[in-house]
């Protein structure tokens, strides 16, 4: 019984020296991995900067899509319904009507302009203001414009609020100009396809580039490989090196991919700055935050990984010791 527990023992000890080695063996094998890069710096600093050229097209693409999206939504809450009410509609009934719009969810603003108003206004921008003046009647209609929520704003929500206001019996006629609200919509739907499929190519491309990379980086060690099979070192543990290799080309080239999406737009920020101004806007471009620089560095070393490990999974397997 003391023997049995004794050799209970030692396989429990024996287990937690494993498991507490185990951190200790993959940080050596990163470093030894790193090092290894820094012996071969032409072909490291090559693949780093054409992976983070890859992903920093894909990145600067979405970063004018978010720059893009911003400018639509102030495009959006400009838009306006314009309502024209019947000739009969007395003064009382277009206020209760002005008053049970404002109170629509879908509605953000109103604002009301009589028919006397709008002959004024029209006296002053056609130029015809001495012939107007013998006219019988005021042919102008009193009129409400309508301006949608953020969330009506959009080309479907607005259509239907459109139709819902319309039905208002002091409406005569409504009128919504969705055609640039569509057009709008269709071109940031296919620059997002767009930017999706040259997104998916350059990836596919990172992939191949880092697995070809670490190809040739096993093919260089290929006696080294044979002789620590013939001493008995398992498949995982040869490959362990080169996956930290793919790791920190994926670390390397998401940096430079955001110190590169930075710089541009940084650079282009200025140019939109004063493009801007001249339209009297304030809009400034915005560069990645935090949460986006860290994503694109973690989908760098993803993509990597895949590579590097499509590669040794092939290649280290093929590699067997001579029999002699």
């Amino acid at each position: 019984m003391s023997n049995l527990h004794s050799s209970g023992l030692q396989q429990r000890s024996s287990l937690i020296a494993r498991l507490m080695s185990l951190p200790i063996r993959h940080a050596q094998q990163a470093v030894g991995s790193l090092g290894s890069l820094w012996r071969t710096p032409f072909t490291t600093v090559m693949t780093i900067f054409v992976l983070g050229i890859s992903l920093a097209l894909p990145a600067t693409l979405h970063l004018f899509i978010k720059n893009a999206e911003k400018i639509s939504e102030q495009w959006d809450s400009a838009s306006q319904i314009t309502l024209f009410l019947k000739l009969s509609t007395s003064e009382k009934s277009a206020q209760n009507l002005v008053k049970r719009i404002s109170l629509d969810n879908d509605v953000a603003e109103v604002k009301y302009i009589s028919s006397a108003q709008a002959l004024k206004e029209f006296k002053v921008l056609s130029g015809f203001g001495q012939s107007l003046e013998y006219l019988d009647k005021n042919p102008l209609p009193a009129t409400v414009l309508v301006t949608p929520t953020q969330r009506a704003s959009q080309a479907e929500a607005a259509n239907g609020l459109l139709a819902k206001l319309s039905k208002e019996r002091e409406v005569d006629q409504g009128k919504l100009d969705l055609e640039w609200l569509t057009r709008l919509e269709a071109m940031a739907r296919l620059i997002e396809d767009i930017v999706i499929g040259v997104a998916l190519l350059l990836c596919l491309s990172v992939v191949l580039i880092v697995g070809n990379t670490i190809r040739l980086a096993i093919l260089n060690e290929k006696d080294a490989i044979a002789i620590m099979k013939l001493v008995g070192a398992t498949d995982s543990f040869i490959q362990r090196p080169f996956l930290y290799s793919g790791i920190w080309y994926g670390i390397f080239g998401g940096i430079l991919s955001c110190i590169t999406v930075t710089l541009l737009a940084w650079y282009l920020g200025y140019a939109i700055t004063d493009l801007s101004q001249l339209y009297q806007s304030n809009f400034t471009l915005e560069g990645l935050d935090i949460s986006e620089a860290l994503s694109l560095i973690a989908f760098a070393i993803t993509l990597a990984l895949v590579g590097s490990y499509i590669s040794v999974s092939q290649h280290i397997k093929a590699i067997e010791p001579n029999a002699d």
